[in-house]
């Protein structure tokens, strides 16, 4: 058989399929089409030699804001994605209702890399994030479109995979839950997952995860103080262990503010893994303290979490959250993304939103990805 690609000779790491084994992966028609632990290459138009690197599944970044020019915090998605062997990076909230069409013309149809999304519930998204304006969209309740929502929901199906909501003192303000309440019936009605923002209180962290459902999600899960996950001696709060057991998903979403190394240290000690590691990447965050996503995971590889488990939390758990189970596997017959990178191991200088710095002895950097079964090196 003949192949379009072929990444021979890596370190395979395959969460979805239980996989830690050198193999080569064949790429067929934009889909992978085998794995096994030697390929006859007769006639393959592609080969390339990735002995010595992990190839994983193609990573997907579930929190990402990648509305570059429609909206202040947005970057360029696809220079982001050569860094952090992003094959999937999923836009939350930077668009609504009302300029969701401007971003799928302009960024999303145009990319090279897949762009999904979560709709914001607020008519025009995070429209005034930055240095010197910083407005919560979600204080102003005019701005609610809980049936504009719905409508362009039901119009995107094919990028739009949930519903956005920022609820905290410096997202939705006075406004407190209200947002979260209309957020959830576009949820309900549209019967996509929601995920929710959540900053300082109030609301507190509690009052939030009580109103999601199983399957929502709740970023900047590992943020810290004041509405921590954790008590102030250090162990998770019980509405935490009680969202998870009714299927509430917890997401990292470091960005500018969001992530504390003591935060994760606590909840990594009592067993408690987030379901997925996303940069929450931004303009604010780019270049520092997030810098990308290979950063943020290497973080976690250096806070002791193993290294099929940071694959799994950036591609099969990522993929299930999107409902996208094609995703984030390198299964026979599912979509031909891949990424391959490299395991450095040294003294490395990571930092979180609070200032603390932690060397680490790990570093994950991208060695090149494939989208839709072609290689699509990084510059």
């Amino acid at each position: 058989m003949t192949y379009d690609l072929v990444l021979r000779g890596g370190r395979v790491i395959d969460p979805s399929q239980q996989l830690d084994m050198i193999a080569d992966v064949a790429f067929e028609g934009g889909k992978v089409v085998k794995l096994a632990p030697r390929l006859d290459l007769a006639g393959c138009a592609d080969v390339r030699d990735v002995s010595g690197s992990l190839v994983v599944p193609g990573l997907i970044d579930l929190h990402t804001h990648v509305y570059w020019g429609g909206t202040s915090i947005g970057i360029d998605g696809e220079e982001f994605a050569r860094r952090s062997g992003v094959t999937t990076a999923v836009d939350t909230g930077s668009a609504g209702p009302g300029n969701f069409a401007g971003f799928r013309k302009h960024v999303i149809d145009r990319s090279h890399i897949r762009i999904l999304a979560y709709l914001h519930v607020s008519f025009a998204g995070i429209f005034a994030y930055s240095r010197t304006v910083m407005v919560g969209e979600s204080e102003e309740m005019r701005l609610m479109a809980p049936a504009d929502a719905v409508r362009v929901a039901d119009e995107n199906r094919d990028v739009i995979i949930g519903i956005k909501v920022r609820v905290g003192k410096y997202s939705s303000g006075t406004s407190g839950l209200h947002p979260l309440n209309i957020a959830l019936q576009v949820a309900d009605e549209t019967g996509l997952p929601l995920m929710a923002h959540i900053d300082d209180p109030p609301p507190s962290y509690e009052e939030v995860l009580d109103r999601l459902r199983p399957g929502d999600v709740l970023t900047h899960a590992f943020r810290p103080f004041p509405n921590a996950p954790t008590t102030r001696q250090g162990k998770v709060k019980q509405a935490v262990l009680d969202a998870r057991g009714r299927g509430v998903l917890f997401d990292i979403g470091h960005g500018k503010g969001s992530f504390a190394f003591s935060i994760a240290r606590a909840m990594l000690a009592h067993g408690f893994k987030p379901d997925t590691i996303s940069s929450d990447i931004h303009s604010l965050c780019i270049d520092g303290p997030v810098f990308d996503q290979l950063t943020t995971l290497s973080k976690f590889l250096c806070l002791g979490m193993s290294l099929p488990d940071v694959i799994a939390a950036s591609t099969v758990n990522a993929a299930s959250a999107l409902r996208r189970l094609e995703l984030g596997t390198l299964r026979a017959g599912s979509a031909g993304d891949a990424t391959v990178l490299a395991l450095r191991e040294g003294r490395f200088d990571y930092v979180d939103v609070t200032g603390e710095h932690l060397t680490g002895d790990k570093r994950l950097t991208c060695e090149g990805i494939v989208v839709g079964g072609r290689w699509w090196h990084p510059r």
